[in-house]
């Protein structure tokens, strides 16, 4: 089965690099390799000292390149969902921005690649997709797109499809208002088709894994943290992390003693968090990693093993358990604290709300009727008790 292999970090730590050297060993075992850039900092051109661009492109044996332009994605891939959607969405007095003949709205043309990069893995022309993301933060936006607007399109979308039926012939005449077509409706039935079944690929620990990259430093080891936990808490698998610049050990230098005891303090904390995973240290390197031979020189010296492409690691997803004739969500959230969590029912909904992040998790009809009677966190477990109410009473925590 082909594999996607997502690697994000922090701005600056050299996750380009990472991605890099993982396509390039890849590409040397044999299997055609595909190094995708989301980043809108392109740095894959910069790194092979070759012209990518929005095209796939040969970089070496095996491996090819491909920089996306969420626009030209948006144009050349997806044009009559993205007209559709604006048709929907601008008589709503949503705001988007004008691309030409073209409506974008915020967040959507980071999807339109994701779209693309599965398009990509069904087409089955590459056995490894190497992603090499933009920062954390944007990541994280993106991976959590799919879940939420499927939500969204799973609430609220039938009873729209409804209503557009049966005012579109009034609508018009009597309010100077151009509800969305037929046509345009059914396109954006498939766009919620095609979410769930990327969201699904993306979820899948045997086709994709996201791998973090880190500098023993601690404004980026405070984020690393973070973004595992986040990660985790959408769902995804997190199978590894990369702490790169490390000082070499051969280095004695007087200048590098303290900047190396200060590192080894970073490099403690995170090998504390991501105990469970695959750590790989990465040198700091005299030259920056430009060039076919200095990625060759990254790949023979740190990522020689042959079990970079293994299946590293397994978090589990939600699962229930019946506890005392009650129901129990189990899920992994590593490193959460109780004061950092909020936990709130709306009606079939659960709200899980960590710093400013939001996830709504659609619960099973066995549970209508419920509230969050408990919530306990036992190491990496979060454990959420549901009971039965007594009565008709607002749902909460």
């Amino acid at each position: 089965m082909a594999r996607i292999i997502i690697i994000t970090g922090k701005g600056g730590v050299g996750k380009s690099s990472v991605a890099a050297a993982h396509a390039l060993k890849s590409a040397k075992d044999g299997v055609k390799t595909l190094l995708v850039s989301t980043d809108m900092a392109h740095n894959i051109a910069d790194i092979f000292q070759k012209p990518v661009g929005g095209k796939i492109t040969l970089l070496t044996d095996y491996l090819y390149g491909l920089e996306m332009d969420p626009d030209q994605v948006m144009k050349e891939e997806f044009p009559d969902m993205n007209r559709s959607i604006a048709a929907m969405f601008s008589e709503a007095g949503l705001m988007a921005n004008k691309m030409g003949d073209d409506m974008i709205f915020p967040g959507f043309d980071d999807l339109f690649c994701l779209l693309k990069i599965g398009k990509i893995y069904q087409r089955g022309e590459f056995e490894r997709i190497i992603v090499d993301c933009a920062p954390t933060g944007e990541t994280l936006s993106l991976l959590k797109l799919p879940e939420l607007l499927a939500w969204y399109m799973e609430k609220f979308f039938p009873v729209g499809k409804t209503m557009v039926r049966i005012l579109s012939p009034i609508s018009k005449w009597r309010y100077h208002v151009n509800l969305p077509s037929t046509e345009g409706m059914n396109d954006i039935e498939k766009m919620h088709q095609k979410l769930m079944e990327l969201e699904r690929m993306l979820k899948d620990e045997n086709v994709c894994s996201v791998r973090l990259v880190a500098t023993p430093e601690r404004m980026v080891v405070e984020e690393t943290k973070r973004n595992f936990m986040y990660l985790n808490l959408y769902g995804y698998q997190v199978d590894g992390l990369f702490i790169n610049r490390m000082i070499p050990e051969q280095v004695d230098h007087p200048f590098f003693q303290t900047w190396k005891k200060t590192q080894g303090k970073y490099v403690e904390e995170l090998e504390a968090v991501f105990a469970a995973l695959p750590i790989t240290r990465i040198p700091w390197y005299a030259q920056e990693v430009r060039g076919l031979e200095a990625v060759e020189m990254m790949v023979e010296k740190t990522f020689a093993k042959d079990e970079l492409f293994a299946l590293r690691a397994h978090s589990a997803q939600e699962t229930y358990e019946i506890v005392d004739g009650s129901y129990c969500l189990v899920m992994e959230i590593p490193g959460v604290r109780a004061e950092e969590l909020s936990i709130e029912c709306h009606g079939l909904d659960l709200d899980i709300v960590l710093h400013n992040f939001q996830r709504r998790i659609p619960l099973p009809n066995t549970l209508r009727g419920s509230f969050v009677d408990n919530v306990k966190i036992e190491g990496d477990q979060v454990r959420v008790f549901f009971q039965k109410k007594e009565e008709e009473t607002p749902c909460e925590s």
